[in-house]
């Protein structure tokens, strides 16, 4: 019925740029081919074997350090996947642990028992002494603090061997955790863990 002119003719919409593509050419069918065949091909000999088994242990190893550096799941050990274990490894790197202490006090207490004063000496297994009495209390207000948290944030998932994972992780000194931590001392967790 109606007909356009020239001059009112629907503008053409200018389509967007894409993003770049892979960055390298399309092999061709030759080069996937030998490529496929370089990846198939098995060791002819025992020696040949040996050596592919120990390269694929070294670089799956070097994967799963590389992701215990930066926190990437894929890659962990099964005892620490999952966001109850994430929780976990959160919520005992965010809080302060007497056992970062423990290591400065004893160091303390050996140069007090060679000092040759029976009494100094006396005073340094003192202060051991307390100081692992306030490293059992902090562990055991661990423990309930992490049911607590657990049962609030993870109502339906099972809480086993919950509490040896997190005071095994808290019984080491932050530098040496593996997973390394990823939050600070004092730092808010999130809500969500899924």
């Amino acid at each position: 019925m109606f007909r356009r002119t020239k001059s009112e003719s629907p503008t053409t919409a200018t389509p967007a740029p894409k993003p770049e593509g892979k960055g390298r050419p399309t092999p061709s069918r030759k080069e996937a081919e030998a490529a496929a065949r370089a990846r198939a091909k098995a060791p002819r000999t025992r020696r040949e074997q040996v050596q592919q088994q120990r390269k694929q242990r070294a670089e799956s190893s070097r994967k799963v350090r590389e992701a215990m550096r930066t926190g990437d799941e894929r890659y962990f050990l099964s005892r620490d996947k999952g966001p109850v274990r994430r929780f976990i490894r959160d919520f005992v790197d965010s809080r302060f642990s007497f056992i970062e202490l423990v290591l400065p006090v004893m160091i303390v207490t050996l140069v007090l028992s060679y000092s040759g004063s029976t009494r100094l000496a006396g005073i340094g297994n003192l202060i051991l002494m307390g100081m692992f009495f306030l490293v059992i209390i902090d562990l055991i207000t661990l423990r309930f603090r992490l049911r607590r948290e657990l049962a609030a944030r993870f109502p339906d998932e099972p809480t086993k061997g919950t509490t040896w994972y997190a005071l095994s992780r808290s019984m080491q000194m932050k530098f040496m955790r593996m997973p390394k931590a990823q939050v600070k001392i004092g730092e808010p967790l999130p809500d969500r863990y899924r």
